[in-house]
């Protein structure tokens, strides 16, 4: 077999990773017709299908599979060795890419990044805002922001932010009309606002304690978002009660547009940290932004 371009490798890693030629095409910057042509080419000097193409979408086959399983890291520690000779140069410079919440970016990441990143141009940050727990390492990240209690052990975590809590709030007037709740358990006789995990599919359950009680509350709406500022929104006009990060629903409360209950009952949750595989840490660019986030404060 010849020798396998590996520019047709990594053009076949982007088809795969998009499953789709229309978006890899654009990602690349290459006319969609030259990456179909590209492909077939890969596909011929291997003598193996690796993509099956409908009107709809573009999946692997299993040989197709394999091989995106064997180039990928290979591909990854490449790209790793070209950004580490980039900081041979004067100022730390590549691109950084992080998976976090909107709650974890508004409250602790971008007003950490905001100062600093001017000071340095030749960084390039970019932010994707998800919901869901990701694979960073095989879906490129270089990391992610979650609670504490779910990084991964294999992981290297820096905390950047200090532990918080859900509070539940509600309108004046939805409280007028319906009560307030005095335990937990009365939120099932009540309309909420309901939050989406992506990674498991499922409703949050809500979780509250007191004097080393723990309840688990499921409840029921109209309104269910994946978004804690949506739900804010929500319960400021009067959809119902809602469980939402205490700082950022703050000027709401101070303000009288919402109400907060069941205050005795909501615990604290451990902060953000960032997490990250070892491999990243001696990367100049890498560096400055956990030196940026990194949390310098005792844990609550």
């Amino acid at each position: 077999m010849a020798k396998t371009d590996l520019n047709q490798l990594t053009w076949f890693q982007v088809v795969a990773d998009e499953r789709s030629f229309t978006k890899a095409a654009a990602k690349l910057g290459v006319a969609q017709s030259t990456l179909s042509h590209t492909i077939k080419q890969l596909e011929h000097r291997m003598g193996l299908q690796l993509l099956t193409r409908t009107t709809r979408n573009v999946a692997t086959t299993a040989a197709g599979e394999r091989l995106l399983q064997t180039i990928t890291p290979r591909i990854a520690e490449i790209e790793e060795e070209i950004a580490a000779l980039t900081a041979l140069r004067e100022k730390p410079s590549g691109s950084i890419r992080l998976t976090l919440s909107d709650h974890a970016l508004e409250s602790v990441v971008w007003p950490k990044l905001k100062p600093i990143l001017k000071d340095y141009p030749d960084i390039s940050v970019e932010l994707i805002l998800d919901s869901t727990f990701r694979n960073i390492v095989e879906e490129g990240f270089d990391a992610g922001v979650r609670l504490g209690e779910s990084v991964e052990k294999d992981m290297i975590a820096v905390r950047i932010g200090p532990d918080w809590r859900l509070v539940a709030v509600a309108s004046p007037g939805y409280l007028a009309e319906h009560g307030a709740p005095e335990h937990p358990q009365d939120l099932v006789r009540h309309v909420c606002i309901n939050m989406r995990h992506e990674t498991a599919g499922g409703l949050y359950v809500w979780e509250f304690e007191k004097k080393g009680q723990a309840l688990r509350v499921r409840v029921s709406g109209q309104l269910t978002f994946n978004n804690s500022y949506a739900m804010i929104d929500a319960a400021v006009n009067g959809y119902g009660i809602a469980y939402v990060p205490e700082n950022i629903v703050e000027r709401h409360i101070d303000s009288g547009e919402l109400v907060q209950v069941l205050d005795d009952w909501s615990p604290f949750f451990e902060g953000y940290f960032l997490y990250y595989p070892n491999r990243r840490q001696n990367l100049p660019a890498f560096r400055v932004i956990v030196d940026a986030l990194r949390d310098h404060r005792r844990r609550s």
